[in-house]
């Protein structure tokens, strides 16, 4: 096994660790966020999230991002076509983001100092939740290794997604049954 390997297990048992630790998403998207960019060498990572309609993908979490690059603009799915993409379940890699027309903010791109991107869909149940992309600094193609490892992340971020999401449910539920109990016997 190589000494890149080793480090992907190591990454993925911390991940799988961190999913397992809390039902706290913003913790447990963080720490995906910042584990999955350090194992691939990657400047950033971010996590985005559909919204109810399908037509937005919102800030979950990111890691190397600064706050100007955060604050570009809405990711609309009608506007970029690499999210597009990846929500039809494909890996999508794009080698110079800021000249790739499928890019909805190539200027901020390469302000931002981002080269290559490789976008992974988060499916529950083969539906689409979100989009995890990897930014790098330099132009890179990733290794069928380096996809294979970022797609088991991405698959383990859904499920954590989607589990934080039923246990918010299940709270909000409870709180409720209990409110409407205790205004009973009152």
């Amino acid at each position: 096994m190589s000494e890149q390997e080793c480090a992907y297990y190591r990454s993925l048992y911390d991940v799988a660790m961190c999913i397992n630790s809390s039902l706290e998403p913003a913790t447990v998207l963080h720490a995906i966020a910042e584990q999955t960019a350090k194992a691939l060498s990657a400047k950033a990572c971010s996590i985005r999230l559909l919204d109810r309609q399908g037509h937005t993908l919102l800030s979950g979490t990111s890691y190397g991002l600064s706050k100007g690059y955060l604050r570009k603009g809405t990711v609309e799915v009608a506007k970029s076509r690499i999210d597009q993409e990846t929500l039809t379940g494909k890996v999508v890699q794009i080698k110079d983001a800021g000249n790739d027309p499928r890019f909805q903010y190539p200027d901020a791109a390469r302000e931002e100092g981002i080269a290559s991107v490789m976008a992974l869909p988060l499916t529950v149940e083969g539906r689409p939740i979100g989009v995890m992309r990897l930014y790098c600094d330099n132009i890179r193609e990733f290794e069928p290794s380096e996809i294979h490892f970022a797609t088991a992340i991405a698959n383990l971020s859904a499920m954590a997604i989607e589990n934080a999401r039923m246990h918010q449910a299940l709270r909000t539920d409870y709180e409720l049954l209990t409110a409407y109990e205790y205004t009973m016997h009152e």
